[in-house]
């Protein structure tokens, strides 16, 4: 059974989930605040953990620092807070998923499953080399990309930002985080650089760049690799 951990300070929003949750088969711990869910997720070890950031005694962004020192586990945030950088924020302490509230039950569940089949596949192939597609394959080990049967020349750079995208795939990349990782800074003006590399990243990949299938921007906050 599938273990959710609901981290969240109003009552008839935990109950909704509650009932939602059990209804399909999934097991459900709830904490009303961030010491109790830390403690929880100690003891319980869930499998994704769905977090408010207003808690009442510490901000979520807290808890989710607390919680990667030790976990790799999905963590999905529930907020109202809709402000990009709140988002940033809360994505870049490690959050996998960020839905804004009110939301819709559905689309909740949606992206709850594919966070589980994530973290499944990642279980299933935790040394994977080889990341295929419909369009081009991707050989991490030796470094080679295959688009239509020809090799594609990538840079160093353009390697490096395909790199971090694949080996994540369906989670969120802040342009932050991307900045850091390949060029080693964060300022927000130097988001002309990920524009550029990416569109050269589709232009080389993409069965349609200007429509792309695989590398997905996520305005204003980053990119994202659907395989």
């Amino acid at each position: 059974m599938t273990r959710v951990l609901v981290v969240e300070d109003d009552p008839q929003l935990v109950r909704a989930l509650i009932i939602n949750l059990q209804a399909r088969q999934y097991g459900v711990d709830a904490a009303p605040d961030g010491a109790t869910a830390l403690r929880l997720a100690a003891a319980r070890q869930p499998d994704v953990v769905l977090l408010d950031l207003g808690l009442p005694d510490m901000d979520g962004v807290e808890v989710i620092e607390a919680l990667r020192g030790w976990t790799r586990v999905p963590i999905m945030v529930l907020s109202a807070r809709q402000a990009s950088e709140e988002k940033v924020a809360a994505l870049d302490a490690g959050a996998d998923d960020y839905i804004t509230k009110p939301f819709s039950m559905d689309e909740l569940l949606a992206r709850l499953r594919a966070a589980v089949r994530r973290t499944e596949d990642i279980a299933l192939a935790p040394e994977t080399t080889l990341v295929e597609t419909d369009a081009f394959t991707i050989d991490l080990l030796a470094k080679t990309a295959v688009r239509d049967g020809h090799d594609v020349r990538l840079t160093p750079t353009e390697w490096h930002l395909l790199e971090i995208l694949v080996t994540n795939p369906g989670r969120l990349i802040t342009q932050k985080h991307l900045l850091q990782e390949v060029w080693g800074v964060t300022q927000g003006n130097k988001t002309n650089y990920l524009r550029v590399y990416m569109a050269q990243l589709r232009r080389k990949l993409e069965t349609d760049p200007a429509h792309p299938r695989y590398l997905i921007t996520e305005p204003g906050m980053g990119y994202r690799f659907e395989g």
